[in-house]
């Protein structure tokens, strides 16, 4: 077959384009409309003022921009080939000899664009914005946000374990509260409600602790116990969503943390290159599947079940990487690994 006429590709592009704009702001606002639908009662409650509101709504809007700039590609290219084919103009063009792949892969051009600006955006607006809106809601609360805290912290040096369920440094200094303590020396379990960590003095110390030893009952120190303890005091590390791309690598390349927070981190970082990709893999998808649709009715029919495929992926894999059952970036990639599977046998039907 004779290649697409370049006039053929534009006139293609330039209806997936507009429907793309209407598709994008359609997006936007639903998904403010959500998040208003679901702040107003508490808005109201709280008396927060506009600027408090226009606050926080500035700070979420990245987020939703991001997830607008993905949904709307696979709105666009199957509404804008189920119109093509409800007025018959995929017909006429395959009638004339046009390759049906042919219209599909310059798809991929403009929506490489839009990946550019997800990534950008996903790894270094995005997690500022996550931040500020946690901000803007204790603003409006009235109330301080929270000390940093480190939960299920362990440290265990040769012959020992210490053990805090929260590390809590309200001061940023370097003596911190301790929180569900247990100290494993040997043969002795050290137990403890609360206590305090002095990072400068290299101890723990343990007011009201219980001490249990094979063969003996349990018994309760009468005065604070003093534990040497090494390690150092790290500031508690941030969420990952709220973290920017380049302090994500770093802090993973140190290896601090648990094995879910660096499971979390590594899903986050992987997600961060995974998710821009995403646009392209759908344009693709997406136009393959549109051209085999026959109406502009088939054409919204796919969209809705395309979208809730996606979203069902989307939601799905974070929580199958955090308790470690999917690898994190295997969890990243498996919704676009998905489509672009769903891609490629599309293409093959359509050779």
């Amino acid at each position: 077959m004779p290649p697409v006429p370049f006039t053929l590709n534009r006139y293609v592009l330039r209806e997936v384009l507009r429907w793309y704009a209407a598709g994008l702001a359609l997006f936007l606002i639903l998904q403010l409309t959500d998040t208003l639908s679901t702040t107003v009662s508490y808005l109201l409650l709280y008396h927060a003022t506009l600027p408090e509101a226009l606050a926080a709504f500035g700070a979420i809007a990245p987020n939703v921009l991001n997830r607008s700039l993905v949904l709307a590609v696979p709105f666009a290219v199957l509404l804008a080939f189920g119109r093509l084919q409800g007025d018959s103009e995929l017909k006429a063009m395959f009638a004339a000899g046009v390759r049906p792949l042919g219209l599909v892969w310059p798809l991929a051009l403009p929506f490489l664009l839009v990946g550019a600006v997800a990534f950008v955006n996903a790894g270094y607006v995005v997690p500022g914005g996550q931040e500020r809106w946690d901000r803007a809601w204790y603003t409006i609360y009235g109330q301080t946000p929270p000390p940093p805290s480190q939960e299920n912290y362990t440290f265990a040096p040769p012959g020992a374990l210490f053990y805090a369920g929260r590390v809590t440094n309200n001061a940023g200094g370097h003596v911190a509260q301790l929180e569900g303590v247990l100290v494993q020396r040997g043969q002795e379990t050290v137990t403890a409600n609360s206590g305090t960590w002095d990072t400068r003095a290299h101890t723990w110390t343990l007011p009201n602790a219980w001490i249990t030893r094979p063969g003996e009952d349990p018994r309760q120190l009468k005065t604070p116990l003093v534990l040497s303890q090494a390690d150092t005091l790290d500031p508690p590390q941030s969420p990952a969503e709220q973290v920017s791309t380049p302090e994500l690598r770093t802090r993973l390349a140190s290896e601090r943390g648990t094995p879910q927070e660096r499971r979390d981190d590594a899903f986050q970082l992987a997600r961060r290159y995974a998710d821009p990709v995403t646009p392209v893999v759908f344009a693709l998808a997406a136009g393959m599947l549109g051209l085999l649709l026959r109406s502009r009715a088939a054409g919204f029919a796919a969209t809705v079940v395309f979208l809730v495929m996606f979203y069902v992926l989307w939601i799905s894999v974070p929580q199958l990487a955090r308790v470690g059952a999917l690898a994190p970036t295997l969890a990243a990639w498996l919704p676009s690994l998905a489509f672009l599977l769903l891609a490629t046998v599309l293409a093959w039907r359509l050779r």
